[in-house]
């Protein structure tokens, strides 16, 4: 898997309030991203929530390069699965995988975030994806 892109400044972003996803659901926000060779740029992000966990991808399907959502910040969700609204590619909302469809055995990009005082943040270094 490719290396988390992290937030674009040393300093934390703050992306949306954990109890603005409903747990078990997913939204989509935009922030400032670097992959630590071009300029920061804005992208869109997915935040899926379990709890109090939050996972972050890029909301880019490896297929096509579209984004996943049916509607700005609607995604199909089911059996802690994740559904490309295109294309019907079907993600482990655990870890990106593609488990089904055009783009199986490729991964999400995956986002580094931090959880803190109820808040979501980018965080603000790289970590290797295992």
């Amino acid at each position: 898997m490719d290396t988390v892109f992290p937030a674009a400044s040393p300093d934390r972003q703050a992306l949306c309030r954990l109890d603005e996803i409903p747990d078990g659901g997913a939204t989509a926000v935009d922030a400032m991203l670097t992959d630590g060779e071009a300029d920061p740029e804005q992208s869109s992000l997915i935040l899926l929530r379990r709890g109090g966990q939050v996972r972050g991808y890029l909301n880019v399907c490896p297929h096509t390069g579209r984004r996943l959502d049916y509607a700005p910040g609607k995604f199909l969700l089911k059996n802690d699965t994740l559904i490309c609204a295109v294309h019907g590619a079907t993600f482990n909302q655990a870890d990106g995988l593609c488990i089904a469809g055009p783009c199986r055995g490729e991964h999400l990009r995956e986002v580094a975030l931090q959880v803190q005082d109820g808040a979501i943040h980018l965080a603000p270094r790289v970590t290797e994806a295992i």
